[in-house]
C-alpha cells in the first residue's frame, strides 16, 4: 500500500458514522413537523366541530320564540328562560359546554361553546391538550311585510 492510499484511507477513517448522526437529526425534525400538522389540523377539526354545535344550539333556541310577540304580529322575539334551555340541553345532548346569551331586545342570540382539543404528537414535548372555541349566532327575523 503506497503512502498516499494510507492517508486516504485515514482521512475516510475519520469520517465513519457521521451520516447517521445527520440522518438523526432530520428524522427527529421531521417527526416533529408531522406532529405539528397532524395535531395542527386536529385542533381546526375539533373548532369546526365546537363551530357547529355552537351554530346548532343557537338555531335550536331560536325556536323558543314568546307567543305574545308572535300574536301581536309586531315582531317575534324569544322567551329568554326557554331559549337557553333549549340551547342547553342541545348542548348536553352533543357533549359540549358552553355559554348562551339572548339580546336585550330578544332577536339575537349568541352561543359559545368551549372546550379542549387532545394532542397525539405534541404531548411528547408536555402539551396535551389545546383550548378550542366555537361561536354562533341567530337573528330573529319578523316574516314577509305587506307592501304599502
Amino acid at each position: 500500500m503506497t503512502p498516499h492510499l494510507i492517508r486516504l484511507r485515514a482521512r475516510l477513517v475519520q469520517d465513519e458514522g457521521s451520516i447517521a448522526v445527520f440522518a438523526a437529526i432530520v428524522a427527529i425534525a421531521l417527526l416533529g413537523i408531522i406532529g405539528l400538522v397532524l395535531d395542527g389540523t386536529g385542533k381546526l377539526r375539533a373548532t369546526e366541530r365546537s363551530d357547529a354545535i355552537a351554530v346548532e344550539a343557537a338555531r335550536a333556541a331560536g325556536q323558543a320564540v314568546d307567543p305574545a310577540s308572535i300574536i301581536s304580529g309586531k315582531a317575534v322575539k324569544v322567551d329568554p328562560q326557554a331559549a337557553a334551555a333549549a340551547a342547553y340541553a342541545y348542548l348536553h345532548r352533543s357533549g359540549a359546554t358552553g355559554t348562551v346569551s339572548v339580546s336585550p331586545d330578544r332577536t339575537h342570540l349568541t352561543v359559545v361553546v368551549t372546550g379542549t382539543y387532545d394532542t397525539k404528537f405534541l404531548s411528547v414535548v408536555g402539551i396535551t391538550t389545546m383550548p378550542v372555541t366555537g361561536h354562533g349566532t341567530a337573528t330573529l327575523l319578523h316574516g314577509v311585510q305587506q307592501p304599502q
